[in-house]
């Protein structure tokens, strides 16, 4: 069925960072079964790489993004979002205090691979790869922990050799060995006792391939995309 001019806006608060942005857009046009141009969503990137990094607010050692946060969201609304994603796990810190300053819905990467997980009958914990501040935050511990799925968290050692992967992708600079790196820091965390590896960084896809990782690797970006589909969907048959 072909999309009309009605159909919702889907915005994204995106270029945190700028690939892994392109990655999530180019997800969400994977899980869209269409078969023409028309058959797409109407999407609108609000991609700003200057937001300050999430890490570092939350870990408090810089400003914090959610005046420029807040910003892209308002430019979604304004352009007519229905709702919105942000292609970014840490900025999920700050998206309640945003959706407080700005009455637009977002769609919780967080939230919808917690539900995913939790829908696994095999899975009882997750490994977890993740920048320092988002294990910090304890953004995904938290809903997994509603879902009764134990979380798996890599030792100081390896959640280092993770960070300098996570900020290699984001420079274009990651090696091969990198890669190889974060297919042991995952390996690590099978040993630990994880039944699936969860890509809580929006980079990892980027380093960690679904074909080397040692358990099913869960990524984030693609649940939410399906999800985006799905949402965006029901809102179109409840305009007809």
């Amino acid at each position: 069925m072909r999309l009309s001019k009605e159909s919702p806006l889907v915005g994204v608060l995106g270029g945190m960072g700028p690939a892994a942005t392109v990655d999530f857009y180019s997800k969400l046009i994977a899980a869209t079964p269409a078969s023409a141009d028309q058959d797409h969503l109407r999407v609108m990137i609000w991609a700003d790489p200057s937001v300050p990094d999430r890490s570092a607010a939350i870990t408090g050692t810089g400003d914090d993004p959610t005046d420029s946060l807040a910003f892209g969201a308002q430019r979604l609304k304004d352009a007519g979002a229905a709702f919105y994603v942000v292609a970014c796990n840490g900025a999920h810190a700050f998206l309640p205090e945003v959706k407080r300053r700005v009455d637009l819905e977002y769609l919780s990467m967080i939230d919808v691979t917690s539900d995913y997980i939790a829908s696994l009958p095999y899975v009882s914990s997750a490994g977890l790869l993740a920048t320092d501040a988002t294990l910090a935050a304890g953004l995904y511990q938290r809903t997994f922990a509603r879902a009764g799925v134990s979380p798996v968290v890599p030792q100081p050692v390896d959640q280092h050799t993770v960070m300098e992967i996570i900020y290699a992708v984001k420079a274009g600079t990651v090696t091969a060995s990198q890669k190889d790196a974060l297919v042991q820091v995952a390996e690590s965390l099978v040993e630990d006792g994880a039944d699936v590896i969860v890509a809580a960084c929006t980079e990892i896809p980027l380093a960690l391939s679904a074909e080397s990782s040692p358990r099913p690797l869960i990524d984030p970006s693609l649940i939410l995309a399906n999800q985006v589909v799905q949402k965006a969907s029901a809102i179109s048959l409840e305009g007809t």
